[in-house]
């Protein structure tokens, strides 16, 4: 027979609409959806991220310098090539309100400006001004507008006065839209903006101190971004310039979406494989109904290849359906909610209709339904005709021929294949794959196991008077695929759920428990050189004070590695992404130890020495004797390497990758940081003392740090757990799907288990059981596999410990048994209400 024939029959039998397929619809329509959405939203902040890229770097190029301003030469090749230029300064500061004997501190970002600020984009305040006219002031103070969180928090109103060093400063306004605020990337306080003239008395901006200084560049209409890069990194190679443009405003924002986006689109995978097992035991069910239709055109001929192409041909249909509707739904979902996602992002959103996000979500939901769904059709060859004499036969049990095997395995190489070429990571793609292969194999060999162990248990002795648990375990152990279906698809669901929630849960314990054991009060940065006896002072004799750790402090950046620029030597490392922190020590820190090499003697005075944190010294390649350059204030110092060190950046704690020998450094101006540990009790009172002898010290409240890493946490893990939530979603209806394609068989069982004797209770707590044993299994295994993918994820991905959190397992568990339970008995009436004679006559 030809493929003309194959699908007229389809066509014919495909009359009677899709009802067969409603399972195989939902799961692979969920699927396709999550899948879809989370790349619509992906691509809507890359395209306003694109299209807002000048606004949200606050001008079509900036250059930025650490510590210092430009110098004359890097200003005028600015200014020969800019329309206009901006100078903004941006640095850590204390904001002080004084109100008689009580004194209110808040960290705060500042950022001071010039009067061509903004270039691009608009400040908004309340109430309504421009901010040229807010940061004029009144009262003959200089003005300023802050975040209304800090405000709020410092108890202020327009009008009133607070401190910035020693600079006194009135409130003109609250900060509403700040245009180029997320281009700062990770902040610890929240913004205030001056005028950069007003902080000349501040004390703010000394010798050594940390900030930065940012030149928003207006060019001309058409500008070669990529060629005044080039220009300017070559020009101001060693001089610690860094580049940005409007091309990528904000690459931390971006970086960031992509990550969480690409880890989304993996657990919307996660989600497709629990849906395929719906979708394999959908098409199977379907054609166990069609077994007599198939027996029938063998009969009048109908070749094997002529039986497949036909069941493939409908299997085609419903899933051109099921993948139409979920990208249609994919792409709907965030359009209709855009004005509540916009609402929530820091980032100017473009909302609109994108192709490739939608293309990735079909390419994933055909593959992943043609790679479940031709197991079970292949399986339709084996029908003979010989079935249209026995009621019930379905499909044989033989695995698929070798070609069909073969294509099945290319599917799903070209599954795996597709979404690490299509991830922004693609090692976490490849390990998240061979994470959902593995659990699928490890959930298979259990409802195998499972099976098996429960035939054997039925048959025991010492269960004959457990009538009603025998049967139950017969069941379970019986030639339908009930268990199968039931611990793969509620098992994989689980196992995703569980992974996420051990994860947030150990990141939480980290952050709640571990650290504030180990972690200092406070973090001082900007103390000057002749500060320090009087700060340490304060702090030596202070009871309460545990432990103070202080260093000097340098921003440099490595800009070559033995002569080769640092980055063509060893790629984009994150040492090499901009300034790092410098420091130097006659003695080797008493929070590191030397691993390799040798520390410089006390008294050295010779070329610059450096040594260099160990881990990070093997990921850059590093070895010792190699000479690394480093641009501190605009200053080329080249070091030899001479020792690695092994250092703990996890304790929060003064750390630093690369220390210098102190005559290298030697009149380069700079300050010093120190670490407080200090009982809780204490924590104000040192606050207030050492604020109020160095107004330009900023101190850093390690808790509130935390805080706000553990909101971003929060976040993070919200977004999972929703991906998570969808796959166990398409997990129950993989349930509903078996609990009602079994009916019938249940119908067959409660019909004989009424001829033998049981009452109805009996048959219900018969069905009761099974639906626990089979919960009970799946969330166990679950569990383990959640918990094992946790423990990966925790030691090799975020470098930390793992502890099994009990409450969360219990939780996995119980969730396992309740959904089954739910699934098994939602669909327990019609076998109960059956009558035996009228059942076992159409059986017969």
């Amino acid at each position: 027979m030809t493929l003309a024939v194959a699908s007229r029959i389809a066509r014919r039998e495909l009359r009677g609409g899709l009802r067969g397929f409603a399972v195989f619809l939902l799961c692979l329509m969920l699927g396709v959806t999550a899948i879809a959405a989370v790349g619509m939203v992906r691509s809507a902040i890359q395209e306003g991220l694109r299209s807002e890229g000048a606004v949200i770097l606050g001008g079509d190029a900036e250059m930025t310098f650490t510590y210092r301003p430009a110098f004359p030469e890097e200003r005028r090749w600015m200014e020969a090539r800019a329309l206009r230029l901006s100078e903004v300064y941006d640095f850590r500061s204390m904001a002080v309100v004084e109100r008689g004997d009580v004194t209110e501190r808040g960290l705060t970002q500042v950022k001071a400006v010039d009067d061509a600020y903004p270039l691009v984009g608009n400040v908004t305040l309340s109430p309504d001004m421009p901010l040229v006219t807010a940061l004029e002031g009144a009262a003959g103070l200089p003005g300023a507008v802050m975040q209304q969180v800090l405000i709020d928090r410092l108890g202020l109103t327009p009008g009133d006065r607070f401190i910035l060093g020693v600079q006194e400063f009135v409130l003109m306004a609250a900060l509403e839209v700040e245009p180029d605020a997320s281009s700062a990337g990770f902040a610890l306080g929240p913004r205030t903006i001056v005028r950069r003239a007003a902080l000349e008395a501040s004390g703010l901006l000394g010798d050594g101190t940390l900030y930065e200084t940012r030149y928003r560049l207006d060019l001309p209409e058409g500008a070669d971004l990529a060629g005044l890069q080039a220009a300017a990194e070559t020009a101001f190679r060693d001089s610690g310039v860094r580049w940005r443009d409007a091309r990528n405003g904000a690459p931390g924002v971006a970086e960031f979406v992509n990550r969480i986006s690409a880890f989304l689109v993996l657990v919307g995978l996660a989600g497709l494989a629990v849906g395929g097992v719906g979708i394999s035991a959908s098409v199977r069910a379907y054609l166990a109904s069609k077994t007599g239709v198939i027996a029938t055109l063998k009969t009048l001929g109908a070749d094997r290849g002529t039986i497949f192409a036909t069941y493939l041909l409908q299997v085609g249909l419903v899933t051109a359906v099921g993948v139409a509707a979920g990208v249609v739904l994919g792409a709907a979902l965030p359009l209709a909610l855009a004005p509540i996602i916009e609402a929530r992002l820091p980032v100017p959103v473009a909302f609109g209709l994108s192709l490739r996000p939608l293309a990735e979500a079909a390419l994933y939901g055909t593959l992943t339904a043609l790679v479940f769904a031709l197991w079970p059709l292949a399986r339709s060859e084996e029908v003979r005709a010989a079935a249209l004499f026995r009621d019930g036969s379905g499909p044989g049990a033989r695995q698929p021929r070798l070609r069909y095997l073969l294509v099945i395995a290319g599917l799903l190489l070209a599954l795996v294949g597709l979404a690490t070429a299509l991830s922004d990571v693609p090692r976490l793609a490849l390990w998240t794959a061979g994470a959902i292969l593995a659990a699928l194999l490890v959930l298979a060999l259990t409802a195998w196991g499972l099976r098996r162990g429960a035939r054997w248990l039925a048959k025991r002795q010492a269960l004959r008077h457990h009538r009603t648990l025998r049967t139950a375990l017969g069941a379970i152990g019986g030639a339908g695929e009930d268990a199968t279906a039931v611990v793969l698809s509620l098992g994989l669901g689980l196992t995703v759920l569980a992974a996420v929630g051990q994860i947030d849960s150990n990141l939480r314990g980290a952050i709640q428990r571990d650290l504030p054991e180990i972690a200092p009060s406070y973090f001082f940065v900007d103390i000057q050189p002749d500060q320090m006896a009087g700060f340490l002072d304060r702090l030596n004799t202070d009871p309460a004070v545990n432990r103070v750790d202080s260093a000097p402090m340098l921003r440099g950046v490595v800009t070559r590695i033995n002569g080769q620029p640092a980055r063509e030597v060893a790629g984009d490392h994150w040492v090499l992404r901009g300034d790092r922190g410098v420091t130097y020590s006659q003695e080797v820190p008493r929070n590191t130890s030397v691993v390799a090499g040798e520390w410089w003697p006390a008294d050295y005075d010779g070329p610059p020495l450096a040594s260099v944190a160990a881990e990070e010294a093997g990921e850059l390649g590093l070895s010792l004797g190699d000479r690394l350059t480093v641009n501190i204030l605009g200053r080329d110092i080249e070091a030899e390497i001479t020792s690695f060190r092994e250092v703990d950046f996890s304790n929060a704690g003064i750390g630093f990758v690369l220390s210098l020998n102190p005559a290298a450094l030697s009149g380069a101006p700079h300050t010093h940081i120190a670490t407080v540990y200090a009982e809780a009790e204490a924590e104000a009172a040192i606050l207030r003392d050492l604020a109020s002898a160095y107004p330009n010290i900023t101190a850093i409240r390690v808790r509130d740090a935390i805080d706000n890493v553990a909101r971003v946490l929060r976040s993070l893990a919200a977004a999972t757990s929703y991906g998570a939530g969808a796959t166990l979603l398409t997990g129950f209806v993989v349930l509903i799907g078996a609990a009602a394609a079994g009916v019938r068989g249940r119908i067959y069982e409660a019909a004989i288990l009424k001829t033998l004797g049981a009452t109805r209770p009996q048959i219900l707590l018969g069905f009761t059981l099974r639906a626990l044993l089979l919960g009970t299994a799946a969330g166990a295994v679950a569990l383990v596999a959640g918990a094992t993918a946790a423990w990966a994820v925790m030691v090799f991905v975020m470098d930390s410990a793992f502890q099994l959190d009990p409450g969360n397992a219990l939780a996995i568990v119980l969730g396992g048994i309740g959904v089954t339970l739910l699934a098994g008995i939602s669909f327990s009436w019609p076998p109960l209400a059956a009558r035996p004679a009228r059942v076992l006559r159409a059986m017969g």
